[in-house]
């Protein structure tokens, strides 16, 4: 880099930690202090006392604006919501991210990428490629194989490309939050995805409208081009460092130019990126290894917490973005979110299900006749409880996969009808035994207290609920959809108490004690704040749930007129005030 670099810049040095290719260099980063900036930003805080006009309400607010049910000329309807009722008592991964450099069909091997990190989002797909130095971008609504086709992808030539899958709620107002978000700036384009959460980001928001930005989205995404495109730091890589110390919170995130494709990790590593590369030498980043290996591109390293790696026509660059803490990664990867054939954090996301399984055979047995699983993401930790109890595993419950966001439901009301439409009990497995049934985890209680009912209704003589993570009790605040603490059944319930919610013979969780035992000397550098409420970065500000897509649609006005669907942040201490101003720097 040349001498006549800003100030940041001139802070790069050659040491690191990295263990990195020949031909990739490294540059690192010095922390700069944060700059107090010269009239607090307006940040809603609270404590213990303080009332807010604010009410935590599972309910989503948006449904007396715009209706659910739509009715038809035969007396049926069609249901938007109920189809994801049950869905909804499992946490859910906010998106997932890829980006591919150095290939002639980066476009179709994203499309391909996206299709295996579908899991992590349903609700919306979009990639954007770079062909004679201008960005192409195409989003839509829905799963990766309804927004994409031949001619879609046709419109996205060129060699470099990312890509990004969606979880949000549903609405008209959507499409705009759909990523990779693309803007133009006084120095070219760029192109961005992202997968986690800024709990610094309505302060940061409200800075920068106060100086003049314009917003388009509801998303935290767009606060990182805002702080990349004011910044005043050259060149583009240290614009984007520049943006990232500003930041706090979870972000994996892929950002393309018109020549070069950048990754960044958050200096706690919070949400999963790995690299990896294909034979041609074409270089592929994604949230998992089982895009990687879809497109058969081999797995290389993890994108480190902290570091920013810069691909482009030179080679390979590994930036330290900042003196980083110890690693906070993302716990639920391994028992919920990830693929089982993934890798995850440097450990086989299958081998840590089956062993939580085993696990609980150790320490909950119980007589039973059979061992089945909640399709699909409590099969694995299933088969490791039957192997170590000795125990037959069947399948006892059979998971649709034809079930869409929509469908017609009777006049007559049906008990359990949106669990009945995915889940099938098998009457030759279940009738007159003990039954074990395994699922990963117990968020609101109303999926598991449905699903045991359906067993002892298809003759199952005991059911016994075993959950392969601790309980539930905290929000995440890191890109993750998780409900209020008021809604998690654990925070609420003791463990018999919630066994009598669901109707369950015997329930047991996954001892904390026993996962971080299991994880060795790696368990520090995991993320446990669902489990313990205690979060690595502080929540800051309020947390909005199910109603980010409708908050700047039109429809609603102001935040402050949305009443319900909030959580408080998580704001203990007095001193609390004075690190939310802090937290923001002088733009």
């Amino acid at each position: 880099m040349a001498n006549n670099l800003s100030p940041l810049s001139s802070t790069l040095s050659k040491s690191t930690s990295f263990p990195l290719t020949p031909s990739q260099t490294v540059h690192y980063f010095s922390p700069k202090p944060l700059q107090k900036p010269s009239s607090p930003p307006k940040v809603s805080t609270f404590n213990n006392t303080q009332r807010t006009s604010f009410t935590v309400c599972s309910k989503n607010p948006i449904s007396d604006i715009v209706s659910a049910k739509q009715s038809y000329p035969d007396g049926a309807f069609v249901d938007y919501v109920a189809a994801q009722d049950d869905d909804d008592d499992k946490p859910r991964e906010e998106c997932g991210v890829v980006g591919i450099y150095g290939d002639s069909e980066a476009s179709r091997l994203c499309y391909l990428a996206l299709h295996a990190l579908q899991h992590r989002g349903q609700e919306g797909a979009g990639i954007v490629s770079v062909s004679n130095n201008v960005l192409q971008s195409v989003t839509g609504v829905g799963l990766v194989s309804e927004v994409f086709n031949e001619s879609k992808l046709d419109q996205l030539p060129g060699d470099s490309a990312i890509g990004h899958v969606r979880y949000s709620t549903a609405g008209a107002s959507m499409l705009k939050n759909v990523q990779p978000f693309v803007a133009g700036y006084r120095f070219g384009s760029v192109g961005v995805a992202h997968n986690g959460n800024l709990v610094n980001y309505q302060a940061l928001r409200a800075k920068l409208e106060d100086n003049g930005s314009i917003f388009n989205t509801s998303s935290d995404t767009e606060v990182v081009l805002h702080l990349i495109a004011i910044s005043k730091h050259r060149p583009f890589i240290l614009r984007i460092v520049d943006a990232c110390e500003q930041v706090e919170g979870a972000y994996s995130m892929v950002f393309v130019t018109k020549d070069k494709l950048v990754a960044v990790r958050d200096p706690h590593g919070f949400r999963p990126l790995v690299m990896g590369r294909r034979s041609n030498g074409a270089v592929v980043f994604a949230s998992e290894t089982c895009a990687l290996d879809l497109i058969e591109a081999t797995y290389e390293r993890e994108v480190f917490p902290g570091e920013v790696v810069v691909v482009d026509k030179e080679g390979i660059q590994s930036l330290c973005l900042m003196s980083h803490p110890r690693p906070k990664q993302c716990i639920f990867e391994h028992i919920y979110f990830a693929l089982p054939n993934s890798v995850v954090f440097g450990r086989s996301v299958y081998e840590s299900r089956r062993t939580f399984g085993e696990i609980l055979a150790t320490e909950a047995p119980v007589d039973c006749d059979v061992v089945i699983a909640v399709p699909d993401s409590g099969v694995v930790a299933a088969l490791g409880y039957a192997a170590k109890a000795g125990v037959p595993f069947q399948q006892g419950l059979i998971r649709s996969h034809y079930v869409g966001r929509t469908f017609i439901e009777p006049s007559q009301k049906i008990r359990d009808f949106g669990v009945k439409l995915k889940l099938s009990p098998v009457r030759a497995v279940l009738e007159g035994k003990r039954v074990v049934v395994v699922d990963d985890s117990i968020v609101r209680g109303t999926t598991s207290s449905k699903i045991v009912r359906l067993l002892k209704e298809a003759g199952a003589k005991e059911v016994h609920m075993r959950i392969a993570s601790p309980p539930i009790i905290g929000s995440c605040y890191y890109g993750v959809d998780t409900p209020s603490s008021e809604e998690l059944i654990s925070n609420r319930m003791s463990v018999e108490e919630i066994r009598e919610f669901i109707g369950s013979d015997s329930l047991a969780f996954l001892p904390i004690d026993s996962l971080q035992k299991l994880l060795g000397g790696d368990s520090p550098n995991f993320c446990y704040a669902c489990f313990s409420g205690k979060y690595p970065v502080e929540p800051r500000e309020l947390k909005v749930k199910r109603i980010g897509d409708f908050v700047d649609d039109g429809l609603n006005g102001s935040l402050e007129s949305i009443d319900g669907g909030w959580i408080q942040a998580n704001l203990n201490q007095k001193d609390k005030d004075v690190e939310c101003e802090d937290s923001v720097l002088q733009v």
